[in-house]
């Protein structure tokens, strides 16, 4: 069984509230049956390279649909551990859900604090939209339909991907072409933009986390270094500082007692966001963690956002 299939059992079996030694042999066969369709409805392209940045080939894995004709709708994700750890690999199951809905999933690796500082995880998670722009055709990305998400760091990438301005001055490791907005003045078909982004208790303020060291220890200190800029390069990574009006549809998920990053990140987020007329939904964990969330809860948040994502006219 491959690690799709293996990943789907265990998700339809959680969903659907059987435990893996109480529910029917009826019910087992019909949960077979929906996990080898579903496996076999997708493709997978792993390990694909999408920009090389100092001497670091990074890395991206595609979940394709086989019956998709034209363009899909995409989810680009970025795994979290505090820009100093993690890999794509381990976010697999977190994709399961979209893979569900019919969607195309781009799992994205980049650099950790030990290979490059900020804000490096910031230019390569861009680079990876650029990729998906720029091979849309290829793959059948509907550009149109574009969502990022991710949890905690990676909630924080998808984030700050979506919000970027061009005045932040973070694309120039891999920009767009010639003619782009930025060089010319004119329209672009390549212009960054996205169509929602899903937030996982995510750190919209890295600035704030100087000097702070939560239960994973001082991440953000770890991943600005000691250059004399840090101070200005986390204003420059951090969500908080590019909220205005034009932003495309936001939903967040933060437990009130997370350890690892505040609470008031996301209470902060979502009243600024309602300050500049931002269409988003937040959601509280009342004594909820740094994830770790229950299965009734989760079950909860995906019907949340596939309605939030309906509502925006981004899922079906």
């Amino acid at each position: 069984m491959t690690l799709i299939a293996r990943g789907v059992l265990v998700l339809a079996l959680v969903a659907g509230g059987f435990g893996p030694l109480t529910h029917s042999a009826h019910a087992q066969d019909m949960l077979e049956d929906a996990i080898v369709e579903l496996a076999r409805s997708y493709q997978a392209l792993p390990d694909i390279t999408y920009f090389t940045a100092g001497g670091v080939d990074l890395k991206l894995d595609l979940y394709l649909p086989r019956n998709s004709s034209g363009a899909n709708k995409t989810l680009v994700y970025y795994h979290g551990g505090g820009w100093t750890g993690g890999r794509k690999e381990r976010s697999v199951l977190n994709l399961l859900p979209y893979l569900q809905m019919g969607w195309t999933v781009v799992n994205v690796e980049y650099r950790l604090a030990g290979q490059a500082l900020a804000p490096a995880a910031v230019e390569d998670t861009r680079c990876a939209l650029r990729w998906v722009y720029r091979n849309a055709e290829e793959y059948g990305f509907d550009t149109d339909r574009i969502i990022l998400a991710g949890g905690s760091a990676g909630g924080h990438l998808a984030l700050i991907v979506g919000m970027l301005t061009k005045e932040a001055g973070l694309d120039h490791v891999c920009p767009g072409n010639r003619d782009y907005v930025w060089y010319s003045g004119s329209s672009s078909s390549e212009e960054l933009k996205v169509a929602a982004i899903i937030n996982w208790y995510g750190i919209t303020d890295v600035e704030d986390l100087i000097g702070f060291s939560g239960a994973s220890g001082p991440f953000a200190d770890a991943w600005l270094g000691s250059s004399l800029d840090r101070v200005e390069t986390a204003r420059r990574v951090s969500p908080i500082n590019y909220v205005r009006a034009d932003l495309p549809p936001i939903f967040t998920v933060h437990g009130d007692q997370d350890a690892i990053v505040p609470y008031s990140h996301a209470v902060r987020l979502h009243k600024a966001l309602d300050e500049a007329g931002v269409p988003n939904q937040f959601i509280t964990v009342e004594g909820g963690g740094h994830g770790g969330f229950s299965v009734d809860q989760m079950k909860g948040f995906y019907r949340e956002i596939r309605t939030f994502l309906r509502e925006h006219g981004i899922e079906e």
